[in-house]
């Protein structure tokens, strides 16, 4: 039995991989929003309004959504892989 492998071109994308550059942009933006909301701890001055700490919370939705599109990736590719594992998978 003979295993035949595809490659995927570059300029192809898997799923899951919109997802993970969106969580990646979100992550971005929350850590960034973290360091400027912790920054007057350090320097002294007044707090940020509520609305800056919520945009602290784009770090752990970002991390969320990127972690969805690595599990997209994962179960794509494992739908590959038995379907070109098990040739009477590929009849149905």
């Amino acid at each position: 039995m003979r295993s035949e492998t595809r490659a995927v071109p570059a300029d192809d994308s898997a799923p899951g991989d919109g997802l993970v550059k969106a969580g990646g942009v979100l992550f971005v933006i929350g850590a960034v929003a973290t360091l400027v909301t912790v920054a007057p701890l350090f320097l002294g001055t007044d707090p940020f309004p509520t609305v800056a700490y919520t945009v602290s919370m784009l770090m752990g939705v970002g991390f969320l959504v990127a972690a969805a599109g690595v599990m997209r990736s994962i179960a794509a590719q494992r739908r590959q892989a038995r379907t070109g594992a098990d040739p009477s998978a590929q009849a149905r």
